[in-house]
């Protein structure tokens, strides 16, 4: 049945077009690049006129930059709503380090923007991907020096072993930049090669830092010397 004659259709509110265009918009970069994707493109797949993107999101620099930010947001905050706070320090790691591979291997054109296509075209849409950078890096950081405060004993019979907690600041924060870079370099591999599902990749790093970090809690530090 067609409308009713006189009746303007119900127009789709501001918020909700402008999702879609960014969601086609996320598509054509992640596929394409920024440089080689086309406005039109995007309006065609957004199913709206090309002025209207314009109108809507002023250029292609800024519905890029918008997009950006966008995946960036959901990103982080996919990793953050994984995290139980009354787990175990080792449990709510594993928890964020399974988001966070779950999240990029299904959204895998947004990781595409974040990953390789905002860092490859400098500024500004490198730094949006540093700002993402520094929030998961500071909320890794917290959990591992959760992990410090929570303890782990000294290994019997080890020379020297400090007490858990000791771990310095700069330890910390090392180790938590370590561990995000670890887990972007992992996941932009495992997510073009299909080699490792998100969990196997979760558990892959898990046992790399994990272990490392129950070392290191342990007073069990290399030495070149």
């Amino acid at each position: 049945m067609g409308a009713v004659k006189g009746v303007k259709a119900k127009r789709m509110p501001r918020a909700v077009r402008e999702q879609q265009m960014m969601d086609a918009a996320v598509h054509i970069f992640g596929r394409r690049g920024y440089r080689a994707a086309s406005m039109d493109e995007i309006a065609e797949l957004a199913g709206v006129s090309k002025p209207l993107v314009y109108l809507y999101l002023n250029s292609k620099e800024e519905l890029f930059t918008a997009c950006i930010r966008r995946e960036a947001a959901r990103l982080t905050e996919a990793v953050k709503a994984a995290i139980e706070p009354g787990l175990a320090a080792d449990r709510q790691l594993w928890a964020g380090l399974e988001a966070f591979f779950r999240h990029t291997a299904e959204n895998p054109d947004g990781w595409s923007v974040l990953h390789r296509q905002a860092r490859t075209h400098g500024e500004p849409f490198a730094a949006e991907v540093t700002a993402m950078r520094e929030e998961l890096s500071a909320f890794v950081t917290f959990l591992i020096g959760a992990a410090a405060r929570e303890g782990t004993p000294p290994a019997p019979g080890t020379a020297g072993a400090s007490r858990s907690g000791e771990l310095a600041d700069r330890d910390i924060e090392g180790l938590a930049q370590a561990l995000v870079g670890a887990a972007e370099s992992l996941a932009g591999w495992a997510n073009e090669s299909d080699k490792l599902a998100a969990k196997d990749a979760a558990a892959t790093l898990m046992n790399f830092a994990w272990t490392g970090l129950g070392g290191l809690m342990r007073g069990e530090r290399w030495s070149p010397r």
